[in-house]
């Protein structure tokens, strides 16, 4: 589209002090209707770049993670689309999880349980559509280079047809399995979840140390058993030893009451036991934790439940039904203490297994879930996470981890009342499940019929609908094929997909708190569908922490709100503290960060306004080039270079601290100044325009609002914002510039010192200096020198000028001298107050003492006889006689 603004905005865009709040929401809003980062496929494959990014949770406002994530994505997206072509930069909304339908509780102050099960999913939608819209200006006015028009929900139909594909294809595969069988449940959520939704946390406890009477004719009377949970005593079907257990080899085979409940449970030999732990017997009870499953397995036993899916006490604990876990446990104590069999009880701290999404412990029921199959395929998915890049590369050691402790196949079914159904019904007369025909997806077995009219097991002409919904990592686990397009293709009988050019996905960037989740269950499931890693490289970001490194938390009151964050400052300095850490690394929160992005902004307005009024609009290249201007030049070139690899490696703390260096000290304080007295320099403003115009493009990606309003208003032509945008330019490569750059550096360093040494004694900075000597290697500069600083006669020296080094103080590391002198350290410092010492091959000898490098540093000045005044700079030595 023709933009009617764009005239008026180049003529006034330079004018006065530049306008954060006005300019950014300018051009955000810009960028989204003239749809400037619109991702239209790729002529050729080999240039399309695709960010596999991560759909957030629909369950609130953006939080820090949000902000500093999201402009770490598009840091790569806005420098692959320059320096590469077209990039897939699209945004989705998990919006179908436990999360959800939290916050759709909360918001409007209902319980699930109260609506049918489709009133409430519309809630669900309506909540989730009024925080999503708020979400989505929130991250537009992040100014991220986001495709928008790529925007997919994981509960819209066409996502639900992909995820239920993905269902049939894995199911038909041999990769889905349904069971009865002890799954882990969240009392709280009321559904069964998987390993990965578990997590550890410290919780006070009591180890309570019960006596179980042996039966018939026991060669004692008595064992004691401790336990943190004898709410689950009702549920006790066996009692287990060690084999080598000698303190209680007499007890294996026997027979135990179980006390207060009376029934009789068998005493066996089982090298699972953790001696240690307790009095090294442990009770069975089906369930309370991995061990009891696992031995309800090996050894056939009975099925007892006592707690049900709410944490409630069944009719199986007798005067204990309807009670809570916790209620029980109380009464239960009480009534073994007053029955004599409770020997004693003590607090202790202990790692207890809660769902990670509401903290509540979780418990192990029996019930009929649906699986995945995937500790087979363990080997396999490490193999397929070692073909990828991880930056950083530590991180890769967190997703073996994962998998190496992998115990369970993943469970993906929930009892919930909003997610994606699965495409299953079953004969009401053999169980024999019924999958829904492809052609046919999305459906809901709840309002759609099944695709035969008879079971073809039996015959059964009945059938009940699957009732249960989705994992949400089932789903999400499929964005790169969302975004590639995947779907069954009929004439073919096989997937395709509707852009293969972006599979495998190029990036994943993601937090390294969701490895387990996001990350190996997207590779688990595009690796069974496609036999293919579904990205090449991997960026991990860590938390933004708060000042005091702490992670942030509601309850601990140092949550850091972005909006407020986003009000108070400009957005470009916010990405600009966005850039401040190595990918990867955990990192405080620090308004000077910030700020120091506010000056950075200043400085390159202010620089621009300079640039403008000192060179042509668009000079030709002299024929030869100045020296002072080759080699801003040259050096360019190494920053162009050095930022590539960086910014291609995903290093951006690296790349904008290397070029905040280059463009502030030596393009803006130093190169800026010479280029004041050389206005009419064809080659100082020819390279001051190509300088210029390139700094814009290397800070496009960090600062994109503050040089897209200066690009536009001095270099953009006319047409289309897609098209004159500088973010959907050309990103620089090195032109091959030829200087001296070391000889080139020092003579800025000397012009700086001369500027320094004019300044400190009040004189004008065109004042005439009589003869300047310098000792370093400044050739084929020296003109650069005497013209810019007025230098009557310079002198470039072959042999150091005479200077006295003297040792000007010596400083003792105390927190080392002091643990190994102790009292000898007032002699010590007296000594050295006193002179009385010696510096020799590293070692100070002092007070009959000889001390380590390790223990001290020495301060030494120089001194210079000779005539005129001394100024030192890092390269050289620089002698001013006025």
């Amino acid at each position: 589209m023709d933009d009617p603004e764009h005239e008026d905005a180049r003529e006034a865009a330079l004018e006065g002090e530049y306008n954060p709040t006005e300019v950014e929401a300018k051009w955000q809003e810009r960028w989204v209707e003239a749809e400037t980062y619109a991702y239209e496929g790729a002529a050729d494959p080999n240039t399309a770049y695709a960010i596999d990014t991560p759909p957030p949770t629909v369950s609130g406002s953006l939080h820090m993670g949000h902000l500093y994530g999201h402009t770490l994505q598009d840091f790569a997206a806005r420098f692959q689309r320059m320096a590469n072509g077209e990039v897939l930069f699209p945004f989705g909304y998990d919006d179908n999880g436990i999360a959800s339908e939290r916050l759709t509780e909360e918001d409007l102050d209902i319980r699930h349980q109260e609506y049918e099960r489709r009133e409430f999913q519309r809630l669900c939608r309506e909540v989730c559509a009024e925080y999503e819209a708020e979400f989505t200006e929130q991250m537009q006015g992040l100014g991220t280079s986001i495709d928008w028009s790529h925007t997919y929900k994981t509960i819209e139909p066409r996502v639900q047809r992909i995820s239920q594909l993905s269902f049939l294809d894995l199911y038909e595969k041999g990769r889905e399995y349904r069971k009865n069988a002890p799954a882990i449940w969240c009392p709280e959520c009321e559904t069964a979840i998987s390993q990965v939704e578990t997590e550890d946390d410290e919780r006070d406890a009591h180890f309570n140390d019960i006596a179980f009477e042996l039966t018939g004719n026991a060669p004692r009377e008595e064992f004691v058993i401790s336990t943190t949970r004898p709410e689950l005593i009702p549920a006790c079907v066996s009692v287990f030893i060690h084999p080598d257990d000698d303190a209680n080899q007499d007890l294996i085979g026997e027979t135990a009451r179980v006390p207060i409940f009376g029934h009789e449970v068998p005493i066996i030999a089982d090298d699972r036991v953790d001696t240690e732990k307790g009095s090294g017997v442990v009770m069975c009870c089906t369930f309370g934790d991995r061990n009891d499953i696992e031995w309800y397995h090996a050894h056939d036993l009975p099925l007892r439940v006592a707690i049900d899916e709410t944490a409630t006490m069944t009719d199986l604990a007798g005067d204990y039904e309807g009670l809570s876990t916790a209620e029980a446990r109380t009464e239960i104590v009480e009534d073994l203490e007053s029955e004599g069999h409770l020997r004693d009880r003590r607090e202790i701290v202990h790692a207890v297994g809660v769902h990670e999404r509401c903290d509540t412990p979780v418990e192990y029921r029996v019930s009929k879930q649906w699986y995945i199959e995937i500790l087979d395929h363990k080997q396999e998915y490490l193999d397929a996470g070692a073909e990828m890049e991880w930056y950083p590369e530590k991180m890769f050691s967190r997703y073996r981890h994962w998998i190496e402790g992998l115990e369970w196949d993943w469970l993906i079914s929930r009892q919930r009342d909003s997610g994606i159904p699965f495409p299953v019904w079953y004969c009401t007369d053999c169980d024999h499940p019924v999958m829904a025909e492809r052609e046919d997806l999305p459906v809901d077995p709840l309002s759609d019929e099944p695709p035969v009219d008879a079971c073809p097991k039996c015959g059964g002409e009945s059938f009940e609908p699957e009732e249960d919904v989705f994992d949400t990592w089932a789903t999400s686990s499929l964005t790169p094929l969302i975004n590639a397009g995947w779907d069954w293709d009929e004439e073919s009988g096989e997937f395709r997909m509707e852009h293969p050019e972006l599979y495998p996905f190029d990036l994943r960037p993601q937090g390294h708190d969701i490895i387990s989740f996001w990350l190996f269950h997207t590779i688990v499931k595009c690796y069974e569908h496609t036999g293919e890693v579904p990205f090449d490289a991997t960026m991990i970001n860590g938390h933004v922490l708060d000042e005091n490194r702490e992670k942030m938390s509601k309850s601990e009151g140092n949550v850091v709100d972005p909006a407020e964050v986003m009000d108070e400052y400009p957005i470009d300095a916010i990405r600009f503290w966005a850039a401040s850490a190595a990918v990867g690394d955990d990192f405080p929160y620090q308004d000077q960060d910030i700020v120091a992005g506010e000056k950075l902004i200043r400085k390159l307005w202010n620089a621009s306004k300079l640039v403008d009024d000192l060179a042509p609009a668009d000079p030709d290249e002299p024929e030869e080039l100045e020296a002072i201007d080759r080699w801003l030049l040259a050096e360019l070139d190494a920053a162009v270079a050095d930022l590539t690899d960086h910014l291609e490696s995903y290093e951006f703390a690296k790349a904008r601290n290397r070029l905040r260096t280059f463009f502030w000290n030596t393009f803006c304080d130093d190169y800026l100044e010479i280029a004041k007295t050389r206005e009419d320099s064809a080659s100082t403003g020819y390279a001051l325009r190509r300088a210029h115009r390139t700094f814009l493009t290397l800070w496009a990606p960090f600062l994109p609002h503050v040089t897209e309003e200066i690009w536009q208003a001095l270099y953009a032509s006319e047409g289309e914002l897609a098209e004159t945008s500088l973010h959907t330019g050309k990103w620089p490569s090195p032109q091959g510039y030829d200087a001296d750059l070391a000889a080139g550096e020092t003579a800025m360093e000397v012009v700086s010192a001369l500027r320094r040494y004019k300044s400190e004694r009040q004189l004008p900075l065109n004042a005439d200096l009589e003869r300047v000597a310098v000792y370093g290697p400044i050739e084929g500069f020296e003109g650069v020198i005497r013209d810019v600083m007025h230098v009557s006669e310079l002198e470039a020296l072959e042999d150091p000028p005479e200077i006295t080094t003297e040792v000007a103080a010596i400083d003792l590391d105390y927190s080392k001298v002091g643990p190994e002198y102790g009292s000898k350290v007032g002699e010590i410092d007296a000594g050295i107050e006193s002179g009385e010492y010696e510096v020799r091959d590293g070692t100070l000898r002092v007070a009959g003492e000889e001390l380590g490098s390790e223990l001290f540093e020495v301060e030494r000045e120089r001194t210079y006889s000779g005539d005129g005044e001394m100024v030192e700079t890092e390269s050289a030595v620089v002698v001013v006689s006025e």
